[in-house]
């Protein structure tokens, strides 16, 4: 009887090793700074359509034409008709147009906050190393510059046309200088406002409604309240109405304190007493808008 023994079944080994080329990073570590200005960058461009699609391009850009269009216009008959002086002052030009600048803050700010919010990507941003006084310094600066942008561009605008018209140099260039101090404070303003409204909800919409709420109630009420006070002769109260309103407070801190004409019922304004008030509450209100921020993100995205 002979015995049969069955052959093994061939093996197949089918491992194989990939060197896919991972290797640890030996390159610079960049560190907070470089984070904190990457997102400054990415939120300013952000709040011009840059870096986004078309769409997202046409308001702000519209906004800004709109914005500096007057200007060209003032230029052009202050150089055409020879004039000894501007027919606005530098300091007048953004009180004017409070109505585009409000519509551009409310829908540009819920755009650089709200959309972190409703998607919770802020823990993204929390991850080293960025911190949350990087993230709120970031979005402050960014929405602040963005407004000085838009209000200081149409002021740049009317001091070359001046020059233009042969205006008195140092005079336009004094003006010109008050006219940015005066747009930069309400850019901090402005800017600290509209991100304090917009990061209170994820929803765009009511971040928008929000912040056009804050500004257009707030100086409707208080104009409608001077108006009240002037007719019924009780002017004294005027100056301590405009309290109440973000673009009254600036109206009477440049009026008290850089020699701009006032915008209100009776054309006096505050005087420096009262002024000062006003930039101590401009003040507050710039320091609060950025302490809310903060605690703010103490608690999101946790």
């Amino acid at each position: 009887m002979s015995t049969h023994t069955p052959k093994a079944a061939p093996t197949t080994d089918t491992t194989r090793i990939h060197n896919i080329g991972y290797r640890s990073y030996d390159g610079p570590r960049l560190g907070r700074a470089y984070a904190r200005r990457s997102l400054f960058s990415q939120s300013l461009r952000g709040a011009y359509g840059l870096g986004r699609s078309a769409k997202s391009k046409v308001l702000p850009m519209l906004l800004f034409a709109v914005m500096c269009v007057p200007a060209l216009i003032l230029v052009a008959v202050a150089v055409v008709g020879k004039q000894a002086k501007l027919s606005i002052e530098y300091t007048e030009y953004a009180i004017y147009l409070q109505m585009v600048i409000g519509i551009y803050l409310a829908s540009q700010a819920p755009q650089s906050v709200s959309r972190d919010l409703r998607f919770r990507t802020v823990p993204l941003y929390f991850s080293r190393p960025i911190e949350r006084a990087d993230y709120v310094l970031a979005k402050f600066g960014a929405m602040a510059s963005a407004l000085f942008l838009l209000t200081a561009s149409p002021l740049l605008i009317l001091w070359i046309g001046a020059l233009l018209a042969k205006m008195d140099f140092w005079e336009q260039t004094a003006m010109f200088g008050q006219g940015l101090v005066s747009v930069a404070l309400l850019s901090l303003l402005f800017g600290g406002i509209g991100l304090v409204m917009a990061a209170l909800t994820p929803r765009r919409g009511f971040g928008v409604a929000a912040v056009i709420a804050v500004l257009v109630i707030s100086y409707g009420a208080v104009s409608t309240l001077m108006g009240i006070a002037y007719a019924t002769d009780n002017t004294d109260v005027i100056p301590w109405l405009g309290l109440f309103s973000p673009i009254t407070l600036i109206d009477g801190v440049q009026t008290a304190f850089l020699g701009a004409p006032s915008a209100f019922p009776d054309g006096g304004g505050p005087d420096s007493g009262a002024g000062a008030v006003y930039l101590l509450v401009v003040l507050a209100l710039i320091a609060g808008s950025y302490g809310i921020l903060m605690r703010r993100y103490r608690k999101v995205g946790l």
